[in-house]
């Protein structure tokens, strides 16, 4: 399925600078940034539980926000997208 993360870390201290390193870093082990504080990630169900579960963990949720859109598995339908690319097809296969 294919998951849309998008997240807003305050910043305002050291604390919440490495917070908002950690949540980028561990999105990059799942997808793709699309945009500054956006990610797309195809997981399956042990992965998207994995995933939201290490997010929580990172987060202070008294001053942070993460959302998970859950587009499901016939997502190409209902992604549309209009100027340049960021990032890279998340459905290709990726060659390191």
């Amino acid at each position: 399925m294919l998951v849309l993360i998008t997240y807003d870390v305050e910043t305002i201290n050291r604390a919440g600078a490495k917070r908002l390193r950690l949540v980028a870093k561990e999105c990059q082990n799942y997808g793709v940034r699309v945009q500054n504080s956006v990610f797309e990630c195809v997981l399956d169900y042990s992965q998207m539980i994995f995933l939201k579960n290490r997010l929580e963990f990172i987060v202070d949720k008294e001053h942070d926000s993460i959302r998970l859109y859950y587009l499901g598995n016939n997502w190409d339908n209902k992604v549309e997208k209009i100027g340049i690319e960021r990032g890279v097809d998340v459905t290709s296969d990726l060659i390191v």
